[in-house]
């Protein structure tokens, strides 16, 4: 079935060059002067859009690593149940010298189509800036067209590899989730299986009861500190016209990261028929058409506890939540359902200020619950609605992010997450404001 989707994508994907937009053809040659000077090529004027700033001192190494020249300062091994782990070298030296080993566990998750690599450059940023307190692993158990298989099948994957290595790092004590587009989602899922509430959480953490008295619960076994996402559709597709966010998959398809076919007006329309066609059982979970065993769609599940599947229980044991939310140019997931929000709650553009120090984070939002009961129609039923004021039962931090004026801008969607670093370096301070605001 997904075979045959592509295939019609496919063909949708090949018209004659009169009917090109503009802005295809532009990011087209964009890309391929950006890989001749890859190569070592001319890269002309296009070249300059997506090139990184001249780094010196301290950055150039942090820039070094990035394009993939790891220095010797980060240790990568792989997971036993898959991806891999990333830390510091000197932490292998503390340890050595009798130390403790890092104790607090960053979990990273990619979006729809990823895999364990668009999280490197934040993975190795992380373990070189806090290289005694932190492991960080990349999560590889929801790659390519695994993520066709909806969020529930993705999120129990994502659950078990977290079992896997927490028992693996026996000494960690902390737990943190870091996630981008789709794997937003998906990490949701996973806490809620691996939640463990409070008449549980003093034996599986293997810590007396008096130490963990001020915890909500414990996640995997251990104490939950950071949940964060990263343009992630918290709302789902549906009434956002992000039918665009389907067909991210053509980012790597075709032309990495880049926004192909992402504004034909007829897949907008039609998305919510057809998604799963396109990408399986997540395209129904995505757009709410999910229906199995006469249950309800699942996200809407995913906002309250339902059944052994404790989902605002998990969200709430951790002592932050924080949604970055692209505010503009992002063709994949849009503001409202990244930001958790009301269409009338997003900030005025007249509010949105650059932050010298994060010169694309744009407003934040500190802890906010919402717990106002809007009125509502009987006879008018909104399940965004609903996700809204599931959700907002616990504080989130907003963190609004805009590349308006970056020339990567039209890649926003992957540049908020620095998935590759020459293409989207521009993301770096907000990865920056990620670590700097990070609870350890």
């Amino acid at each position: 079935m997904i075979a045959a989707g592509t295939a019609s994508m496919g063909r949708a994907a090949t018209p004659g060059p009169s009917r090109w937009p503009r802005a295809i053809v532009r990011l087209r040659l964009a890309l391929r002067s950006s890989e001749a000077a890859a190569r070592g090529g001319g890269g002309g004027r296009w070249a300059a859009c997506f090139r990184p700033a001249p780094v010196a001192g301290a950055a150039a190494a942090a820039v070094k690593e990035a394009k993939g020249e790891r220095s010797a300062e980060v240790e990568v091994e792989p997971a036993r149940g898959g991806g891999e782990d990333v830390w510091s070298a000197r932490a292998d030296a503390e340890v050595a010298q009798g130390g403790g080993f890092p104790e607090h566990l960053v979990v990273m998750v990619n979006g729809l189509v990823g895999s364990a690599d668009d999280w490197k450059f934040a993975a190795e940023q992380f373990v070189r800036r806090m290289p005694d307190k932190v492991i960080v692993h990349r999560s590889q158990c929801n790659s390519a067209t695994q993520t066709f298989d909806g969020v529930d099948l993705m999120g129990e994957r994502l659950a078990n590899e977290v079992l896997s290595v927490v028992k693996q790092r026996s000494g960690v004590k902390k737990i943190s989730f870091v996630a981008h587009s789709l794997g937003g989602l998906v990490a949701r899922y996973a806490i809620g299986r691996l939640y463990e509430p409070n008449n549980r959480r003093a034996s599986s953490a293997g810590k007396s009861r008096d130490d963990v008295e001020h915890l909500e619960g414990l996640i995997a076994g251990l104490e939950p500190m950071n949940f964060i996402t990263f343009a992630s559709p918290h709302l789902g597709s549906s009434g956002n016209k992000q039918a665009r966010f389907l067909l991210l998959f053509y980012e790597h398809m075709t032309f990495k990261s880049l926004p192909f076919l992402c504004g034909l007006p007829f897949l907008e329309r039609r998305a919510s028929e057809t998604a799963h066609l396109i990408v399986g059982r997540t395209g129904k979970h995505l757009f709410l058409t999910d229906n199995d065993d006469g249950r309800r769609p699942l996200l809407l599940r995913m906002v309250d506890d339902s059944g052994d599947l404790q989902f605002r229980s998990a969200l709430r044991s951790f002592k932050r939540r924080v949604a970055y939310a692209n505010a503009n140019f992002d063709h994949m997931v849009g503001w409202r359902t990244s930001s958790i929000r009301r269409q009338h709650e997003l900030p005025k553009h007249r509010l949105l200020v650059r932050d010298e120090k994060y010169p694309h984070i744009v407003y934040v939002e500190k802890e906010v619950t919402n717990n106002r009961d809007t009125e509502a129609r009987a006879d008018l039923y909104d399940p965004e609605e609903e996700m809204i004021r599931g959700l907002t039962q616990v504080p989130w931090e907003r963190v609004d992010v805009s590349f308006q004026k970056s020339t990567q801008r039209l890649v926003a969607h992957n540049t908020i997450q620095v998935k590759s670093y020459w293409l989207n370096s521009d993301g770096a301070d907000v990865i920056n404001h990620m670590m700097d605001h990070f609870i350890v």
